[in-house]
């Protein structure tokens, strides 16, 4: 479901009879007359209309976490806060950059359109930026062959399963950031469908490696081994970015998740 289209078709309708009323019905009327239903509530639910989709469109948007690519830094259930213009003001719908702001950063968690569905929109922490040469084998993340910082601590236990996972603390970019490895997962991608610039990678029984292309960035989930991502789907173009996630504001099974987040 398109929300965003949604909000602007509700708003275009409710202006629409805001606007027939200041130019025509309200002369019509005598000053003692009631508005008649059909123009007091659109009126009252534009101006409601209007600040939401602003808010919403260049702000920050709300977003619920559907599934566990993310552990642990992201659990289903999250509800999360999304900066809209963080990487740029976009125009609604059209996603097009009328004014740049910032960029995206290695280690960023970023929501997206999913490349090969834009109707879907996607969360992962962007790892590779345009003309970076990405390698990830044998569970290890290198950047312009260099290997990201990492070290082990105490195993993650997944809440919905009894159920442990190898924990690290990994360093990208500038964030430090949990990610879970299960040693029993084979190191090469299992599978892997055909994508923009799938030339600018070589997959081995070690992994994969990747060139980003111009204009394009290279997502992965944080739980590393059940997380469909770049290594599977391929790139993310620029214009499918939405925002920077930043932010958890409620989980109805832990509300003790309440706040910032890497």
């Amino acid at each position: 479901m398109n929300f965003a289209l949604i909000l602007f078709s509700l708003m275009l309708f409710t202006g629409a009879f805001v606007l027939a009323d200041a130019l025509y019905f309200r002369k019509l009327r005598r000053k003692t007359d009631a508005e008649p239903w059909w123009i007091e509530y659109p009126k009252s639910f534009f101006p409601v209309i209007l600040i939401v989709f602003l808010l919403r469109s260049f702000l920050v948007e709300p977003f619920k976490i559907p599934s566990g690519s993310m552990v642990p830094t992201l659990v289903v259930g999250d509800f999360i806060l999304v900066n809209k213009f963080a990487y740029g003001i976009r125009l609604p719908l059209l996603n097009v950059k009328i004014v740049n702001v910032g960029e995206p950063q290695r280690g960023d968690v970023m929501v997206f359109r999913y490349p090969e569905d834009p109707s879907l929109d996607y969360i992962k922490r962007v790892v590779g930026l345009p003309g970076d040469k990405i390698a990830y084998e044998n569970k290890r993340l290198f950047v312009n062959g260099v290997e990201q910082p990492h070290r082990e601590i105490a195993d993650y236990l997944h809440r919905e399963r009894i159920h442990y996972s190898r924990q690290f603390i990994e360093k990208t970019g500038q964030v430090e950031h949990a990610i879970l490895v299960e040693d029993d997962a084979p190191a090469a991608v299992p599978f892997t469908r055909r994508f923009p610039f799938r030339e600018n990678c070589n997959y081995n029984s070690e992994g994969v490696t990747c060139t980003v292309p111009p204009g394009h960035y290279f997502m992965m989930g944080d739980n590393r081994d059940n997380s469909a991502d770049s290594r599977v789907w391929g790139f993310v173009p620029d214009r499918n970015i939405v925002g920077r996630a930043f932010f958890i504001w409620f989980n109805f099974d832990d509300p003790k998740r309440f706040g910032r987040f890497h």
